[in-house]
């Protein structure tokens, strides 16, 4: 059964997405071994289902790879024209230091051949040094490949709010910014998405469901630690909840979200998600894809199934109230990565 109509989104005039994309960041490592024959295979799966949107990155490990191989069994298998249904976000991380036309070129060049396509579809660049303002020229140059044809659109990774007014200062097109947002990270909605909103930028974010601990699975639960935290988003996610609150609170949040989850006939994981993509600006959320070894397809068409009304969205405002204020914590989107 395909995903209904509100499951898309007119991202730019030529760009149509599921609100939903699939997170590679799970191939890179740290969350079991991918075998890339069934993973290719389990990308056909998501394609199928609907979910055609993929957020990648240039140290993803194999992911930029599996987009190219995916790419080329499309073709083989349904023809040419079956590509124009796939959309995939790859990621520009560079050290920080002088930036020159020559070093983004070949850098953009390495993922349009591991990607197998003519043109990139969004760029996401990502700059961890604010200090260094060679993340100006970096954009530049790449507004230039963007204009040569090599880069269909430009998106940012991380930025807060402060240094994405500079770059729209800068004259510099954005049409997102990717960002942690969840129940457990509320930061975005203190500056970020009014910005976006005024600008006409879109979020896309990661962390929605705390590596998973957004669950059926810890709820009830003692509060897990060491070793039992099996995977790199569960050992991050679980400092963040610990940030943020603690496990009785936590415990709090889940059972509130069951009960609304009840409701729909859905899951934690979709409750948590639905209010994460009715957010202002939000324009998808990445849900991590663990290729071959664990696949939540089912699970994430109920997203769309239903909507949170204003009580049940009260509710849920209500618990994470009671929580610590990251945004004094820890400051703006992705300041957590430049401390």
């Amino acid at each position: 059964m395909p995903l209904p109509l509100q499951s898309r989104l007119q991202f730019t005039p030529d760009l149509n997405i599921c609100r939903i994309l699939n997170g590679m960041w799970q191939v890179s490592g740290g969350h079991g071994r991918i075998n890339p024959k069934t993973a290719i295979d389990a990308m056909f799966q998501y394609m199928d289902a609907g979910f055609t949107t993929w957020d990648l990155a240039d140290h993803y490990g194999p992911a930029e790879d599996f987009i190219g191989e995916f790419r080329r069994q499309v073709i083989k298998t349904r023809g040419e024209q079956a590509l124009a249904g796939i959309q995939a976000f790859t990621k520009w991380v560079p050290r920080p230091g002088k930036m020159t036309k020559k070093l983004v070129e070949e850098n953009i060049n390495i993922s349009l051949k591991r990607m197998d396509v003519a043109s990139l579809d969004l760029m996401q660049f990502h700059w961890w040094e604010y200090r260094d303002p060679n993340y100006l020229d970096a954009l530049k140059y790449m507004a230039e490949l963007q204009t040569e044809g090599k880069i269909k659109h430009l998106a940012l990774t991380n930025f807060d709010t402060e240094h994405l007014k500079i770059i729209v200062d800068a004259g510099i097109k954005i049409v997102s910014n990717q960002v942690q947002f969840s129940l457990v990270d509320r930061r975005p909605l203190v500056n970020m998405v009014w910005f976006c909103q005024e600008h006409d930028i879109k979020l896309f974010t990661y962390g929605s469901l705390c590596g998973g601990l957004l669950s059926e699975k810890y709820l009830g639960k003692p509060e897990p630690r060491g070793n039992e935290l099996t995977t790199v988003s569960l050992r991050k996610y679980k400092n963040m909840v610990d940030a943020w609150g603690n496990w009785q609170l936590f415990q709090e949040l889940l059972s509130t979200l069951k009960q609304i989850a009840q409701r729909h006939n859905v899951s934690i994981s979709n409750v948590a998600t639905r209010y994460i993509l009715d957010q202002p600006s939000v324009g998808g959320v990445i849900v991590g894809a663990r290729l071959s070894i664990s696949e939540h397809i089912e699970d994430n068409e109920k997203i769309f199934s239903f909507t949170l009304d204003t009580q049940e969205s009260d509710r849920i405002n209500s618990i994470c109230s009671q929580s610590r204020d990251l945004y004094q914590l820890i400051g703006d989107c992705g300041d957590e990565y430049r401390r």
